[in-house]
């Protein structure tokens, strides 16, 4: 069941961007949601799922499973509760042993009935799982995944584990259930789960990277957060300094050993991503692109789109057929 994410604004909420930087980049990506049948399984089993360019999640309902790497990877047990995300994987299997000889996930899901893929003897299954996968935006992708490990994986004793496990839970009856509706439900509770497990991340991780793990930071999270908020102001190093209740230095120096790249550079290339958007989807004049990113007029913008860009904003636009 696959559909797009779409993601409305309230009449309160800038031009462009949002108040929340997670919700604001996963709007950029623009995620398209594939959820998958259950899985019951029972006995010896295995699946085999191919590569994959963006990002898989899934659940353990019940029982324990492998999860092995076709490169050779360590394997990693899966166990009841567990929630897990995959990004940009190799070829994987999820298995009951090691050496079970698999079946291929995509034809098993084909072969799914009222929701669910049996494997085994249905009175002796003991293995459960929900799941699904999001594509992503190309021009954009790279936000979300080159931030992330390969393999989130949120056991189930976690402390942040509670909420995971009943969103996991509702995931799997209304994949079974298919009411009416049910496409619009599972998106939902697929992009909730996925915004529940990069919480997970943040929150087990002592070192996250990237902009996702500098949100937990106290100063750095706060400038950020108002940067994100308000991609028009005209952010001076100084008033971002002090949102961190940092010197100018302290503050220049921390934002780029967390985010790779100084603070105003980082503002430059959200605004971007942010006009590429909207100058692809064709909802925004250039002139009212230049206003909403911070210029003061449509030249200057014009000028900084093309430095970071390498096209003017008419032929961005043109080349994306909008």
């Amino acid at each position: 069941m696959t559909s797009t994410v779409s993601y409305a604004s309230s009449s309160t909420e800038p031009l462009l961007g949002s108040s929340d930087p997670i919700a604001g980049a996963i709007g950029l990506l623009r995620p398209r949601t594939e959820v998958y049948p259950d899985i019951s399984a029972a006995g010896s089993w295995a699946l085999q799922f191919e590569a994959f360019k963006y990002v898989r999640i899934g659940g353990i309902d019940r029982g324990e499973c492998w999860l092995t790497f076709e490169d050779g990877s360590r394997p990693v047990r899966l166990s009841e509760g567990d929630l897990f995300l995959l990004v940009s994987p190799p070829a994987y299997r999820l298995a009951s042993s090691l050496t079970a000889e698999p079946l291929p996930a995509q034809a098993m899901w084909e072969s799914a009935v009222n929701g669910q893929v049996r494997i085994g003897a249905e009175a002796d299954e003991d293995f459960g799982a929900c799941g699904g996968q999001f594509w992503f935006d190309e021009a954009n992708a790279a936000m979300l995944t080159d931030v992330l490990p390969r393999l989130v994986h949120v056991k189930a004793g976690d402390r942040s584990n509670g909420q995971l496990a009943l969103v996991a839970q509702l995931l799997s009856t209304e994949v079974k259930n298919q009411s009416v509706g049910s496409s619009l439900v599972l998106d939902h509770l697929a992009q909730v789960l996925f915004v529940h497990v990069l919480r997970a991340h943040v929150d087990q991780s002592e070192h996250p990277i990237g902009w996702l793990g500098a949100l937990s930071d106290d100063g750095i999270g706060a400038a950020l957060r108002a940067l994100h908020a308000d991609v028009s102001h005209r952010w001076t190093l100084q008033e971002l300094a002090t949102l961190a209740r940092m010197s100018r230095s302290a503050f220049a120096a921390a934002f780029k050993k967390r985010l790779g790249t100084a603070p105003l550079d980082y503002l430059i290339q959200w605004r971007m991503s942010l006009a590429r958007d909207a100058l692809r989807r064709n909802t925004h004049s250039i002139s009212e692109l230049a206003v909403a990113t911070g210029y003061e007029s449509e030249s200057a913008f014009s000028t900084a789109f093309r430095r970071v860009v390498g096209a003017s904003p008419k032929q961005y636009r043109d080349a994306s057929g909008s």
